[in-house]
């Protein structure tokens, strides 16, 4: 009996502890508050310390002839001219990428271009060797024209035996009717 005595104590004594310790009077509240409120000002106040004040950074115009050098800037990066069906001749929107490899190659004499002509896997082998040669000799006659000399112009037709692209479709025939430029 002396032992459910205990128990039945117990079990009355522990829920009061717990509510005795959850209650707070006005005192414990009023000190609480004001170290939090401490608190938050020393961090604020360390926060407002450690912020940096930038400057706003204004956009730069280019002049123009910033402008053209950033643009056969990347002109130069592209080494591919791609060509019509059964054609030869250069497309409008590949001379800026010739004329920034022709101001590359006058600007660095000891320098040579190797221009790789190819061509789709329709036509006898003997016609795709010609196409691709009057591919190369394409590119060649217009970087000539603008100033490079020959002697820096290396001319190779590899036909249909290097394609781009393996597949048999319109794209892949598109991809693959080019002139590669490799230095």
């Amino acid at each position: 009996m002396n032992l459910t005595m205990i128990s039945k104590s117990l079990l009355i004594a522990l829920p009061m502890l717990a509510l005795g310790a959850c209650s707070s009077n006005s005192e414990t509240d009023a000190e609480s508050t004001e170290t939090t409120k401490a608190a938050t000002e020393v961090a604020a106040e360390a926060t407002a310390d450690s912020t940096v004040q930038t400057d706003v950074v204004e956009a730069v115009e280019l002049t123009e002839e910033e402008l053209l050098v950033q643009e056969y800037t990347y002109a130069i990066l592209e080494t591919t001219i791609n060509f019509a069906f059964d054609k030869s001749l250069i497309e409008p929107q590949y001379t800026k990428i010739l004329d920034a490899h022709a101001k590359y190659l006058m600007d660095n004499q000891d320098k040579t271009l190797t221009i790789e002509g190819h061509a789709d896997e329709r036509g006898t082998p003997e016609y795709n060797i010609a196409l691709g040669e009057r591919r190369a000799q394409s590119v060649a006659t217009y970087l000539e024209n603008v100033g490079v000399s020959s002697s820096q112009l290396e001319l190779v037709s590899y036909g249909e035996e290097k394609p781009v692209n393996f597949g048999h479709d319109a794209a892949a025939h598109a991809e693959n009717r080019r002139a590669e430029l490799t230095y």
